[in-house]
């Protein structure tokens, strides 16, 4: 439950700690969901990002452009959704082996990023052209929501992998 709990602090934070890139901000949210997932496995990993997204969704100022029931309806929501399926996957896949190796490791990262963008890119194409009334062309999203932030997320998804394989092995000796 502590684990949880520093979790849900980490993806907190995380969401503050930003480099400015236009539509989506890149934030260090993905690694610290990344991480509940490959630490905590897949069902803790998931419901740590489940108790942020109620938190932020409670009106707690932790997304990264603020809180509350209104966040719903920001083009963004779509990735912290994301964050919680991916989660959920990265751990599960992660965690099918005590002492999973990089290339696991790796691979889950790859597979919760895969996760996330998919989330957050459909769901910020409904919300632009549906609920906004803002159209964005298929071009213009896969050029903002995905090609411009995917660069340093594959950063953090190596990143991932690697204190992934020294973490892992402390948590489940319970050294952590």
């Amino acid at each position: 439950m502590i684990l949880s709990a520093m979790f849900v602090a980490l993806i907190s934070v995380g969401a503050f700690i930003k480099i400015p890139i236009p539509v989506v901000p890149f934030t260090l949210q993905f690694l610290f969901t990344m991480l509940a997932g490959l630490l905590l496995g897949g069902k803790r990993g998931g419901f740590a990002v489940c108790i942020y997204i109620a938190l932020g969704l409670a009106g707690v100022p932790v997304f990264a452009q603020g809180g509350g029931v209104g966040y719903i309806f920001q083009p963004s929501f779509g990735y912290i959704i994301g964050f919680a399926v991916g989660a959920f996957v990265t751990g599960t896949i992660a965690n099918r082996s005590n002492r999973p190796g990089c290339k696991l490791l790796l691979g889950a990262d790859f597979a919760g990023l895969g996760i996330v963008y998919l989330f957050g890119m459909v769901y910020y194409y409904l919300i632009s052209n549906f609920y906004l009334n803002s159209p964005i062309g298929i071009w213009p999203l896969f050029l903002y929501c995905f090609l411009l932030a995917v660069p340093g997320d594959i950063f953090l998804c190596i990143v991932g992998a690697i204190l992934g394989k020294r973490l892992i092995p402390l948590v489940k000796e319970g050294r952590l």
